[in-house]
């Protein structure tokens, strides 16, 4: 990624590399399976960057919920789990998560395990690296199709099919500033032979994230963020989102995914340790419009283990 600067007075360079990058990778498209889908990505981010286990300085726990368009049958539906914490005083961090993907008859799982190392850049910089291994499930219950099909070849479920990857990140972060680059998932594994009747490919899925957080006044808060994915073989993703915390409880949000969905974000800091967020999606593609969809509804729970000793002010918003 290029030499990174030690000086603080030299941070908004590295803020414009990072935007300037998300702005050339929107000219690159390609088609495939993506990763899960994630409207609240700002609060769920180890999921998709293992440099950010531990970076919150407390043990950290999430419970994610995604029901995408309500009302097809058959349509994503997505839990996740994660927990993570710094390891130490040597800037260790690891962490654990679940990631349970539902689409049709397709039941994907994807069982991670996280390891960071952070170093200090200047009085308020850090930049993390991660890893990530995990393991993949993979169950397609071809019966769920006879309805549609008399061919005896789909007659057989085929499940439990395990394959391993691995995954890395980086993430660069001050109180007020992120931005990150991340792979979860290396190894583009086929899960049927190309002979067969049906394909199961993982890609590699490519993460650009960043964010800044403005204080406009001593009671409001101001957070613009940007995710990009790209997948080969599939439409590159941009998602573009503003939050505003009000006196360091609530959140109101607008997100617009490019050429996608528009979207509305609520969240509560019921105190520093536990956070509620609540997202929905409007489609404002032909499939919005469909009188059998009823919009994408997320909900998030995260609860930070934060003791005393730790002094903190207010709630971390990133």
């Amino acid at each position: 990624m290029g030499s990174i600067l030690l000086h603080i007075n030299r941070t908004h360079n590295i803020k414009y590399l990072f935007l300037g990058v998300l702005l050339f990778v929107g000219v690159a498209v390609a088609v495939a399976q993506q990763d899960a889908q994630y409207t609240q990505y700002m609060y769920n981010t180890v999921s998709i960057n293992p440099a950010y286990a531990g970076t919150r300085g407390q043990m950290s726990i999430a419970a994610l919920h995604r029901s995408q368009w309500v009302g097809l049958e058959g349509a994503p539906v997505t839990q996740t789990f994660n927990l993570h914490t710094p390891i130490g005083y040597r800037g260790l961090g690891m962490g654990v998560s679940i990631v349970n993907d539902q689409i049709g008859p397709t039941s994907e799982t994807n069982f991670d395990m996280d390891f960071s190392y952070t170093i200090k850049m200047a009085k308020e910089a850090r930049l993390s690296f991660g890893i990530k291994g995990s393991i993949n499930l993979l169950d397609i219950r071809f019966s769920e199709l006879n309805q549609f099909t008399s061919d005896q070849t789909l007659q057989q479920d085929i499940d439990n099919r395990l394959s391993p990857n691995i995954g890395a990140g980086i993430y660069y972060h001050t109180n007020t500033f992120y931005a990150g680059l991340s792979v979860p998932r290396f190894l583009e594994t086929s899960h049927f032979e190309e002979s067969s009747l049906s394909t199961a490919k993982e890609r590699m899925n490519f993460y650009l994230m960043t964010g800044y957080v403005w204080d406009v006044n001593r009671f409001l808060k101001f957070k613009p963020t940007i995710l990009s994915k790209i997948t080969q073989g599939a439409p590159l993703q941009v998602d573009v989102s503003a939050n505003f915390m009000f006196n360091d409880k609530f959140i109101l949000g607008a997100a617009y995914r490019w050429d996608a969905a528009v979207s509305g974000l609520v969240g509560f800091n019921i105190s520093n340790n536990f956070l509620i967020g609540i997202a929905y999606d409007r489609e404002i593609t032909e499939l919005g419009s469909a009188a059998f969809n009823d919009g994408s509804f997320e909900v998030i729970f995260r609860y930070d283990f934060i003791s005393i000793k730790d002094n903190l002010k207010s709630p971390r918003f990133f």
